[in-house]
Order: C-alpha cells, then structure tokens, then sequence
C-alpha cells in the first residue's frame, strides 16, 4: 500500500515544483518583458515593470521584421532545418533498418565505432570539417552546412533507430513478403509506418541540428548577411558600442516559433520514439 504524503511533505514537493517552474520560464517572459520596451532597455527601473509589462511597444518587432533582414535569416534557416532534417530521416532509417535486419561481417564493430565517435566533442571537429568543406568547395555555402548539421545527428539517431526496429516483429514483414511486396516495399510499407516514433524523434533532431546551432553555422558560413542563419545573425547585431538589447528580445521570442510549431506537431510521437528505441538495442 501507498503511503499518502504528509502535508509538510506536500508542501515542500510543490515548494521545489514552483521554484523549478518559475527558473525555467521566468528567462522566457523576461525576453519578451524587454523585447516590449522602447529605447533597448535590457532593465527597467519600475520594479513592478521586471514583472508585468507595465510599459508596451512592437517597435522593436517591426524593427527586426522590416529593418533587419530577420525574414532572410530565417528562410536560410528553414532550408537548412529542413533539408537536414530530410536527409537525416533517410539516412537514419537506411542505416537503422540494416544494422536491425541483416546480418554481416563487421556489424558489430560498426555499432560499437557509432558510440566511439559519439563521445568526441563536435565542436573539436570544427577545423577538420572546414577543411574538408573547403578542399569539396562547399566552405561558406549551405549545402556544406547541411552535410555538417546531417553527419552530427546520425550517431544517436541510428542506434535509437535501430533499437526501435528490433521492436518491430521481422514477422510482419516476413508475411508482406508471402503476399508479394519485395525487401523494399515491405520496409516502406510496413516497417516505417509502425516506427513512426522513432521516425518524429529523428526529424525533431535533425531540425534542431540545423535551426539552433551557433559556432558551427557563424564559421562554416561566415558571410555576408544574406547566407546567415538567424543565430548568427542575431548576434551580428551587437557591436563595440552598443546592444540592441530589444531587437534581440524580439528576433529571440520569434525564431522560436518554428520549434514551437514542429515540436507541437510531432510531441504524441516523442515520448514513445525516445523510450522505446533507447533501451533496446
């Protein structure tokens, strides 16, 4: 039998419980208390204005929509995103399905050298993959950015991939293939459906590599201003004299709305495809 907490008991949980909540969202309504104020005031003397917006203003919105190129910053990086997330989706579930279904010689080897490259830090890469990009001729261009963001995401999503289809029972392809589908057809039709967990928590990997990164996306791409991604641009704001603290409130409160938006449309999906693919393998 479950013991029923006591109430300082209670009162503590929910202590901790608010205290969690209020330092995980107050960073969030802070940037858009400032993105609100006039003059790019990070701070506002009104105690209560730290708070509540007492004072209101979307100057600093139709600045960063009409005066900065946010609209082109934002269009590089949802064709990076999305390409991204595309081609890890493929590769991913190519690879996941293989190491999953056949057997052969080195597989195991090749599993355990996925985990070995995953413990190296990626950003200790960094001269290497511009290299590479550069000797390719894709140094500065999107495509070799997508070619950086794509290889980064394939290490975790393959084994969470493939643990997802060792769920899967070979059978029910088995019985496709009795029906006439080939190896091809019965992957497409019946083993992509039944993971489409897993497949949500690939994508969302793949479209966070290429929407939220910094250091790769301001070294790979460094210029000019029509090829940034908006992080990097965001940050392009600032200068020796000045921050224009409100313009980045508001460009930050707004390019999180494309992850608000592919978060909310693939969450039913997440719990499942991180479970389940994670513990087996």
């Amino acid at each position: 039998m479950i013991r029923k907490p006591t109430r300082p008991v209670l009162v503590l949980q929910y202590t901790i419980l608010i205290l969690g909540v209020l330092f995980a969202v107050y960073p969030l309504w802070f940037a858009f208390l400032a993105s609100g104020r006039a003059g790019d005031r990070l701070y506002t003397l009104n105690l209560l204005g730290m708070f509540l917006p007492t004072e209101w203003t979307f100057e600093n919105y139709r600045a960063m929509i009409f005066d900065r190129p946010l609209l082109t910053w934002l269009r590089n990086s949802l064709y990076v995103a999305g390409v991204t997330t595309v081609a890890s989706l493929v590769i991913t579930t190519s690879a996941a399905f293989a190491f999953s279904r056949f057997k052969f010689y080195g597989r195991e080897f090749a599993l355990i050298l996925l985990l070995a490259i995953q413990t190296f830090p990626g950003v200790l890469s960094l001269v290497a993959v511009a290299q590479l990009l550069t000797a390719l001729g894709l140094y500065g261009k999107h495509e070799g950015l997508i070619l950086a963001y794509t290889t980064s995401t394939l290490v975790f999503s393959t084994w969470n991939m493939k643990g997802y289809f060792d769920t899967i029972p070979i059978e029910l392809e088995e019985a496709a293939m009795i029906d006439g589908c080939g190896p091809v057809q019965s992957f497409i039709l019946i083993a992509l459906p039944l993971a489409r967990p897993a497949l949500a928590v690939t994508a969302l990997l793949g479209f966070l590599a290429g929407w939220g990164d910094f250091i790769f996306a301001s070294v790979l791409v460094p210029a000019p201003d029509t090829m940034k991604l908006v992080v990097p641009g965001l940050f392009s704001l600032a200068n020796s004299q000045s921050v224009p603290w409100g313009n980045f409130a508001a460009g930050g409160l707004l390019i999180i709305l494309p992850t608000i938006i592919v978060f909310l449309m693939l969450q039913r999906f997440l719990v499942s495809g991180l479970t389940v693919g994670g513990v087996k393998g």
